[in-house]
């Protein structure tokens, strides 16, 4: 299974597709969207992603990268963590498993993830690389694709 938790800027990885830590009206965000939108081109990818309109929780859509070396940006919502008993690991599975999807339909073979809602949106990290973790192999198993989780904090990887 080609999978690899690195530390890395995903905004430079030479991948087929990076994922976006999105909100649900796709504006540029802070944080690893922020950095996605400065790095692409701001200006063109919130244009394609005001044509696309939003995104609910859990769900994803696919824009082109534009300046980024990666082809093709997949935007993802994440939950906002409110301890835990609001469906927010069903959410954030559902992120990892519908980005991976997306990349299979669109015929794409390496995808590059941050560790979704784990900044901003407060989902503990050890429980959101968990989460990540199961839900990258799990789709591994049935399918071939090189993946990378990009973890910038220390923490998050005891």
């Amino acid at each position: 299974m080609p999978f690899e938790i690195i530390r890395n800027d995903i905004t430079k990885m030479n991948v087929d597709v990076i994922v976006n830590a999105a909100n649900t009206r796709l504006k540029m965000g802070g944080g690893v969207c922020g950095a996605i939108f400065i790095a692409a081109g701001s200006e063109d990818l919130q244009r394609e992603c005001d044509s696309i309109g939003g995104c609910d929780v859990g769900e994803a859509v696919i824009t082109k990268g534009y300046a980024l070396t990666a082809k093709y940006i997949i935007h993802t919502v994440g939950p906002i963590w409110q301890g835990g008993n609001f469906s927010e690991e069903k959410h954030l599975r559902s992120c990892y498993l519908n980005s991976l999807n997306l990349a299979k339909e669109h015929n794409l073979e390496s995808i590059a993830f941050p560790l979704i809602s784990s900044g901003i949106y407060g989902y503990p990290k050890d429980k959101a690389l968990r989460v990540a973790m199961a839900a990258i192999e799990e789709f591994l198993l049935e399918n071939d694709m090189t993946v990378y989780l990009a973890v910038f904090d220390k923490k998050a990887l005891d």
